[in-house]
């Protein structure tokens, strides 16, 4: 295991059996652009936390991929920052939350030969759209839970078939992100039913790889990790892991879950009815149900938290990261968030009739397309930089609103929703959020999501809580935001256009994308035009 640039306590003794005095979890949760460590009592209180970041590069147009080194790093660091605070008596264990949707090879020797493809990668953007469009696509998504689309690893590895065949040749196993941290910890090559279920390989009804799936990606069931529920406790950490955390060797480990069905978790939408909203990077509406299922248009996912708990719902690429990239490009790159929101406030909503379509990863529900691209539609010369930043805004709260829309056509009862995320903090957000959806929003105190997800969940692995449906008392909605009659009914009106839009621009961005080889960002020699 790669030693950090830090000094490192030595590890304490092997890690004894969970006493009365151990009270605490540290929930681990392996994001997108960061990890966050934090560790929480069994009463659901806070105690202290470690972030790092990392970032998301793209050597390659539709190439969204990270250092997995980077991110076991993040995880080591995080985890000993989190540890040296408390008391080693107290602690009973980890347990692992993890984006989804993510794949990397690993060689015989288990090392990575490819970096992490993350859920943001839509390399496999022509294979997603054939597989969709054939007679098995509905069937599978059906049968998986996971719908066809260039974020799933099943899409992703039908793509190395056909255009990495030495990796293919080389490549012994197939993981994701958390199944190989995992690895590194503990030494057990695992996936839990979460992750495996966003796979788009496993057949969620049987809890099994599907060989459908596993036949069009061209792989067998053995280069896949076992498959164990999201409550399997591990072996403990190794010596070695111990040497670079600092904790007692032995000290046990819960495999975890996917992020999505821990954010539920998190903000305690565990019972019918009960949806979670979340807004970071990307973000996703899910409502939690006691069996997989998917409605028979495909408009949803269905994602396991549990063996009889599961989430329903739709994510989507474009959130918080919409803003850092008008920020970045439109507005001022060092000008301060709440500073840029603070702007976008100035004008009405409706942003003076400009709708902005915020697909600048693409996008997934409910269309579950990787063909759609960003665009401002209705600029004229009379709009300024604010409206451009609230038609942002505005864009990805329409977006979960469509996901809604489709949740309810499934037939799923959405009766109060939760919101978490960092964008809440801001009250453009929160109220836009609100006005789109058309219903009121519960805020709670704290921002743990899936880390407070992943620490429920272990607690009720290691016996420290009777149920994780504790979850919906532990957690009080703090503040509620209710829509504004006026601005709930503008937006309801810009709904349909902002859905119609999608279609009405789908040849055009598939001409586009056909001609995108011809069409590179950067000049290959040198610029032409200047002096």
């Amino acid at each position: 295991m790669d030693s950090m640039d830090r000094d490192v306590r030595p590890s304490r003794e092997p890690a004894t059996p969970t006493g009365a005095t151990a009270d605490i979890v540290i929930g681990v949760d392996m994001g997108t652009t960061a990890t966050k460590s934090v560790a929480f009592s069994s009463a659901g209180a806070e105690l202290v936390s470690a972030s790092q970041g990392y970032p998301l590069d793209d050597p390659h147009p539709g190439h969204v991929v990270q250092d997995p080194q980077l991110i076991l790093q993040a995880v080591l660091q995080t985890i000993a920052e989190v540890s040296a605070q408390i008391d080693p008596d107290r602690l009973a264990g980890l347990s692992f939350s993890s984006a989804m949707h993510s794949l990397m090879a690993l060689d015989t020797e288990l090392a990575p030969i490819t970096p992490v493809v993350t859920w943001a990668d839509t390399r496999a953007a022509t294979q997603a759209e054939r597989l969709r469009n054939s007679t098995a696509g509905l069937a599978l998504h059906r049968r998986t839970g996971t719908p066809i689309h260039p974020m799933s690893p099943l899409t992703k590895l039908i793509w190395f078939r056909e255009q990495e065949h030495r990796i293919c040749d080389q490549a012994a196993f197939w993981v994701g992100i958390k199944d190989w941290v995992l690895f590194r910890l503990c030494g057990a090559l695992v996936v839990d039913h979460s992750l495996a279920s966003g796979s788009g390989l496993l057949d969620i009804g049987r809890l099994a790889w599907d060989p459908e799936a596993l036949g069009l990606a061209g792989i067998r069931d053995d280069q896949l990790p076992e498959l164990v529920p999201t409550t399997r406790i591990l072996p403990g950490i190794t010596q070695e892991a111990a040497e670079l955390t600092g904790l007692p060797i032995g000290t046990r480990v819960v495999v975890g879950a996917g992020d999505g069905p821990l954010a539920n978790l998190g903000v305690g939408a565990v019972r019918p009815g009960v949806a979670a909203c979340s807004i970071g990077t990307s973000g996703a509406l899910r409502v939690t149900v006691d069996k997989p299922a998917v409605d028979p248009r495909g408009g949803v996912f269905c994602y396991a938290l549990t063996e009889d708990r599961w989430v329903i719902g739709g994510a989507i690429n474009n959130g918080g990261v919409t803003l850092d990239w008008v920020r970045e490009q439109i507005a001022e790159p060092d000008l301060d968030p709440g500073a840029l929101l603070d702007l976008a406030a100035e004008v009405p909503v409706g942003s003076g009739g400009l709708v902005m379509l915020p697909y600048l990863l693409s996008e997934r529900a409910p269309h579950w397309s990787s063909v759609a691209r960003g665009a401002w539609i209705g600029l004229t010369r009379a709009h300024e930089r604010r409206h451009l930043i609230r038609s942002a805004v505005e864009g990805v709260c329409l977006q979960l609103a469509l996901v809604l829309q489709s949740m309810r056509a499934a037939g799923l009862a959405v009766n109060e929703i939760r919101a978490t995320g960092g964008v809440m903090r801001h009250r453009l957000w929160r109220q836009t959020l609100a006005d789109a959806l058309g219903s009121q929003i519960g805020l709670l105190e704290g921002e743990q999501g899936s880390s407070f997800g992943a620490a429920l969940l272990g607690m009720e692995a290691l016996g420290m809580i009777g149920s994780i449906e504790l979850a919906a008392d532990l957690m009080t909605v703090q503040t509620v935001v209710r829509p504004e009659p006026a601005a709930a009914a503008t937006l309801a009106g810009l709904l349909p256009i902002f859905d119609e839009l999608y279609d009405a621009l789908l040849s055009t961005n598939l001409r586009l994308r056909r001609l995108a080889p011809a069409l590179p960002l950067e000049y290959d020699g040198p610029a032409v035009g200047g002096r």
